[in-house]
């Protein structure tokens, strides 16, 4: 519209450029909006495979516009073996959703050149560890209290969000912790048994 109205008309090359950032910014919206729409779905807890690192890539590739368009970086480090636990599928995408999105928060308040986000799982004997380590400026709070229910610190939240996520991962066995990094942010981390059929020890 901006080069409608300028009073010199795009090319045509420029019009095909625009058409396809409209196709691909729609093709995105709708995979985003499948997404939540299948994380909001409720259903009660279903046992079965689930690769984490599968997860942990589905919801990084998910919010990777949202953090883009916030100027924060986001990186994985992910097991160099598969790390199968049993659990739902479905609920383990909101765990790492509702932790994503929080350490985007975070990394948000810093400069441009600090905006850092590190998604990591490890395959240890017996479980399966995974952190979201933000380069924010850290939580203010006894960082145990983040998780109660209705707790924020966001001018709309609802301070539901990290408690579900505790909720959720304490039913897969797990316990979700968060802790401030010794230089700067924050880091919150939970670790799963693995599946039975996965165990080495």
């Amino acid at each position: 519209m901006m080069m409608a109205t300028s009073g010199s008309p795009p090319s045509l090359e420029q019009i095909r450029d625009i058409f396809d950032d409209i196709r691909k910014d729609d093709k995105r919206a709708g995979a985003v909006i499948e997404g939540i729409r299948r994380l909001l779905q409720k259903h009660e807890l279903e046992e079965r495979p689930v690769e984490v690192n599968e997860v942990a890539r589905e919801v990084v590739a998910l919010l990777a516009p949202d953090a883009a368009s916030h100027g924060v970086r986001v990186d994985v480090d992910l097991a160099a073996r598969p790390s199968v636990v049993m659990g739902d599928r479905v609920h383990l995408q909101q765990v790492f959703l509702n932790l994503i999105l929080n350490g985007i928060d975070a990394a948000m308040a810093m400069p441009a050149d600090r905006r850092r986000l590190m998604v990591r799982t490890r395959s240890a004997a017996g479980h399966v560890d995974v952190s979201v380590e933000d380069s924010g400026p850290g939580i203010a709070v006894d960082p145990a209290s983040i998780f109660e229910p209705f707790f924020t610190t966001k001018t709309h939240g609802m301070g539901m969000g990290l408690s579900i996520a505790r909720s959720i991962v304490e039913a897969h066995g797990g316990q979700l912790i968060a802790e401030n990094n010794p230089a700067h942010g924050a880091t919150l981390r939970f670790a799963l048994p693995v599946a039975p059929d996965q165990r080495t020890d």
